[in-house]
């Protein structure tokens, strides 16, 4: 934030040095001069008015974004929760089975490691 303001800070007092150096460089005279300095006061204000009001819409945006980034994150938490909560529900029935299944195919490979051993012996 320091950064943002010493930049800021730095931008308005190198536009008003230039400013003022650009009016007292020109020819003109005493009455031309005096306006074109309250012309150039009054667009320096506007501008900063300008500015300051841009800052805040800024300021506010990204309050309501990160706002709204923090809800998004909790709604995603909860729903992969609910959906890791919802598959370990649909899994943990069949485990033992794909337990039971894996020993039987394990099982039945064993005997057939023993069955290919013995052809082989036997020829």
């Amino acid at each position: 934030m320091a950064k943002g303001k010493s930049l800021f800070l730095g931008l308005v007092i190198g536009g008003t040095v230039s400013a003022i150096a650009t009016l007292l460089s020109a020819p003109s005279s005493g009455r031309e001069l005096r306006e074109n300095i309250k012309d150039q006061s009054i667009e320096w204000k506007e501008m900063l008015i300008n500015l300051k009001d841009d800052g805040l819409r800024l300021k506010k945006q990204l309050e309501e974004t990160s706002k709204e980034g923090i809800a998004l994150i909790k709604n995603v938490t909860t729903e992969m929760k609910e959906s890791i909560e919802e598959w370990k529900t649909a899994v943990e029935p069949h485990q033992e089975n794909i337990h039971e299944y894996l020993a039987a195919i394990e099982s039945s490979l064993k005997e057939l490691e023993e069955k290919v051993s013995q052809s082989q012996s036997d020829e």
